[in-house]
């Protein structure tokens, strides 16, 4: 029987000093040349979809040599449109993938253009037959139950709420939250909280329904998920911090802690 490989959100930094750190701890583990496929439908939306995908490709094969990273570019960018999700042509690159990433874009849009497709089938198909899982910033919120509309509600002054997931770990109603410890606003705005900030992030979880866990992660930080032993850790530079109503837990880089915490 097939081992879940591991799973990796990273909180920011997938392309800098720390990111090729994580990416390295990940890829240690699967046989080279790693055959990695980037999905580029949490920016599909945007025209330079693919230049989005193709820096993290030059960063991967620049930066992790030593594992000899064959990389395709999995265009699934927009459902209804001739770069389908559900579109085998499309999705070649997933089929004996080992390592896939998704990253930087809209965590709606990656929820609802992957929602129920081909290409999710096959992500999760190869999830379970032990290729790593590993997604930054939109693509980590949208693999939560709950997804929060960082943009919508940021630049366009939405009404606060959450948006479904994809739910990559059923039975755990998370909402994980990248950016946790977000410092861009400076003295004069607070931008912790994947730009939500302390005080409006607390509305936001009183919304959820009662217990519901909330993962947030530091900047230069990932959660690496290891389903098979059950627990958690941490690799970065900051912490993870659990949040379960009242309860708070933060654990530094290099710990580890049970996947129960996840559980309401």
């Amino acid at each position: 029987m097939d081992t879940p490989g591991l799973i990796a959100f990273f909180g920011s930094g997938e392309t800098s000093t720390q990111g090729r750190k994580i990416h390295d701890y990940l890829m240690c583990r699967l046989p080279a040349p790693v055959r990695v496929a980037i999905l580029e439908t949490p920016a599909g939306f945007q025209p330079n979809a693919e230049g989005v995908s193709l820096k993290i490709q030059q960063f991967l094969e620049k930066s992790l040599q030593n594992f000899q990273p064959q990389v395709q570019l999995i265009a699934a960018r927009r459902k209804g449109s001739a770069y389908d999700p559900d579109d085998p042509g499309q999705l070649g690159g997933l089929a004996d993938a080992d390592y896939i990433f998704a990253g930087p874009g809209s965590p709606t849009y990656t929820a609802r253009m992957l929602r129920d497709t081909l290409a999710w089938q096959m992500i999760q198909a190869r999830h379970q037959a032990g290729a790593v899982l590993s997604f930054a910033s939109a693509a980590a919120i949208a693999m939560g139950h709950w997804v929060l509309p960082v943009y919508e509600i940021y630049k366009v002054g939405a009404d606060l709420g959450w948006e479904p997931g994809l739910d990559l770990l059923p039975g755990r109603p998370l909402a994980i939250i990248p950016h946790w410890n977000n410092a861009e606003g400076g003295a004069g705005l607070d931008t912790s909280r994947c730009f939500m900030g302390a005080a409006r992030f607390a509305q936001l979880q009183a919304l959820l329904p009662p217990g519901t866990p909330v993962l947030g992660i530091d900047e230069h930080t990932a959660c690496i998920v290891d389903l098979g032993a059950g627990v958690g850790r941490v690799v970065g530079a900051g912490t993870v911090t659990i949040l379960r109503g009242e309860s708070v837990d933060v654990f530094d880089a290099q710990a580890a802690f049970p996947l129960s915490l996840l559980r309401q």
